[in-house]
């Protein structure tokens, strides 16, 4: 079976920049996969482990913007394009169109249970009270399963 190829869109890369630990991806997965409009999203230099991707049918792009935003309907594309792709997005509806072409998904509360199981991290609540700290909201009811689920 191929390498698992690692799509992430922009919330998960700025809410992980604005506490500094952006790193958590690279130590998951090595390398992770974004597309030109979620660089242009991002606006902060890319480190030399996330590369660029292109989309061959921009068309797609367009209508799936009719949804979400350029990143998000992007990111569902590239993820299309490459077989055994794990799509990264938080956003509820991103997820559901994501889940209706098929697509492995997870998001950043699933990243940081597999970092704290595999452990390349040691608190997911230290995470989640630096997340809080710069404004990326979870509802009370997901930070209580996930803390759960890390056994924190």
């Amino acid at each position: 079976m191929p390498k698992q190829v690692v799509i992430c869109d922009t919330s998960v890369l700025i809410a992980l920049e604005r506490i500094k630990k952006l790193d958590i991806l690279q130590k998951l997965y090595s390398t992770i996969n974004i597309t030109p409009q979620i660089q242009n999203e991002f606006q902060v230099s890319l480190p030399p482990w996330i590369h660029i991707g292109r989309i061959h049918d921009l068309a797609r792009v367009e209508l799936l913007k009719l949804e979400l935003d350029e990143g998000e309907a992007s990111a569902i594309i590239l993820a299309t394009q490459i077989e055994n792709s794990l799509l990264v997005i938080d956003e509820k509806k991103g997820r559901k169109i994501a889940k209706s072409f098929n697509l492995t998904i997870t998001g950043l509360m699933g990243i940081l249970l597999k970092a704290k199981a595999l452990k390349k991290i040691t608190s997911v609540k230290e995470i989640l009270d630096d997340l809080d700290n710069v404004g990326f909201r979870i509802s009370q009811r997901l930070r209580n399963k996930v803390l759960t689920l890390a056994k924190e």
